[in-house]
C-alpha cells in the first residue's frame, strides 16, 4: 500500500502544471490567435493549458477507426522558427476521449493537436466553431 501511494505521490508530482513554452513563436500572430492560444486548457485537466504554438501540429483531418479517434498531421510550416520536433505529413496520432476539445472556437482555420516532444496528446481542437 505504501508503494501505491509514493507512486501516486510521485507521480503527480511529476505532472503538475504543464506551462508552455514562449520562445518568441508569438511575435509575428494575429493577437487574436495569440490569446485564443494562451487560452486554451485541457478538457479533462481545466487548470492546465494545451500548451501554445510551439506544441501544436496542423491536423485538418479527423477519422473515427475501431471506436477510437485518430488525426492526420497536415502541418508544412517549419518546425525550427517554432523549436519543436519534425512530425511528417501524413503521420496518424490517436487522440484520447478525453484529449478532445470541442468547447471553443478555433480562430485559426486547421484543426490543431497540441503534442508533447514524447507525442503525448493534450488536446485536439477542431478546425472552425464560433
Amino acid at each position: 500500500m505504501k508503494r501505491i501511494i509514493l507512486s501516486l505521490g510521485i507521480f503527480g508530482c511529476l505532472m503538475g502544471v504543464v506551462n508552455g513554452r514562449d520562445l518568441g513563436q508569438w511575435d509575428a500572430v494575429n493577437p487574436e490567435v495569440r490569446e485564443w492560444y494562451q487560452a486554451l486548457m485541457q478538457p479533462d485537466v481545466p487548470n492546465a493549458s494545451c500548451c501554445g504554438e510551439a506544441d501544436a501540429y496542423w491536423a485538418d483531418e479527423i477519422h473515427v477507426k475501431d471506436g477510437k479517434t485518430y488525426v492526420t498531421i497536415t502541418d508544412d510550416r517549419p518546425d525550427e522558427p517554432r523549436s519543436r520536433p519534425h512530425i511528417e505529413i501524413g503521420t496518424e496520432i490517436e487522440i484520447p476521449t478525453n484529449k478532445l476539445k470541442w468547447d471553443k472556437s478555433n480562430p485559426t482555420g486547421h484543426g490543431i493537436v497540441f503534442l508533447s516532444r514524447n507525442r503525448y496528446v493534450f488536446c485536439y481542437v477542431q478546425p472552425g466553431g464560433v
